[in-house]
């Protein structure tokens, strides 16, 4: 080894490192850094806020509302605040360590085709999640199937879609891929309850205690949109007779109904000396 080349090295080194201009540009830059950090953070929470209120305004005016879009609408834009603000301030860091914005916004076009090719998958995500916000498929609070997510959509962005199951678990699919979606949220859901009796009884009078149960249960559950129907006999054999039960309810409410008008009309029928099997 060299150890004149390593000491003169070692003392340019040093000279640099000692340098008080080294250190006072040094500190500038890392000034400069945590300044725009700083103020990016400020500006994309406050136009967060500041979206937020606007649609809450938008909210209180006469104009037709709907709650389901205007969630989804707010959610996108804030994203959309979120990525413009941080792209812009890469850009305004990236001086800092002495590269040409220039030269790179002018070399752009040339690395977007070369990466367009690459990126075909994240531009379908960015058009397809723009047909789905669009086309109104789904919004935000909306319960969908999504191949295997089953749950609620917690959020709608420029690339992917987020739905929380409701065992906890969040699944983030890329808009791109989804193909079909069964949105439970937008029409009336119906509740089908069916009930086990004994073999001996009364059909008839089967038929008239339940069907006096229903007429008061609208006033019971605001979900309900009508009153439930009596469909009749569902099946039977030597054991018993199963008898259903049709109740039209809000959008995803039928599984609540259903458990709680069974635990009811099993209250009722055990009152009117009805044997449940």
């Amino acid at each position: 080894m060299d150890f004149k080349n390593l000491n003169i090295m070692w003392e340019k080194v040093s000279m640099y490192l000692f340098k008080e201009d080294t250190w006072i540009d040094l500190g500038t830059e890392v000034v400069k850094v945590v300044f725009i950090l700083l103020l990016t953070a400020l500006v994309v929470r406050v136009g967060k806020k500041v979206i937020a209120r606007v649609f809450l305004m938008k909210q209180k005016s006469p104009l037709a509302y709907s709650e389901r879009r205007q969630n989804t609408l707010l959610k996108l834009l804030q994203n959309v605040l979120s990525y413009v603000v941080y792209f812009t301030a890469i850009l305004a860091i990236l001086p800092t360590f002495g590269i040409d914005i220039k030269g790179l916004l002018a070399g752009a076009g040339i690395v977007g085709l070369a990466v367009g090719f690459g990126a075909q998958s994240l531009v379908k995500d960015v058009i397809t999640g723009f047909f789905i916000v669009f086309e109104d498929q789904f919004a935000v609070g909306d319960q969908v199937q999504i191949g295997q997510a089953n749950g609620i959509v917690q959020e709608i962005g420029l690339r992917t879609t987020k739905v929380k199951s409701y065992t906890g678990e969040l699944h983030i699919i890329p808009n791109g891929s989804i193909l079909v979606v069964i949105n439970y949220s937008i029409y009336n859901s119906l509740a089908l309850i069916d009930i086990n009796v004994s073999a001996a009884t009364d059909i008839q009078a089967l038929e008239k205690n339940i069907g006096e149960f229903l007429q008061v249960l609208p006033s019971k559950y605001e979900e309900l949109v009508k009153p439930p129907s009596f469909l009749g006999v569902q099946s039977f054999d030597a054991s018993g007779i199963v008898v259903r039960i049709a109740a039209e309810t809000i959008p995803t409410k039928q599984s609540a109904v259903a458990r709680e008008v069974r635990r009811d009309l099993k209250e009722f029928l055990e009152q009117k000396g009805v044997k449940i099997s």
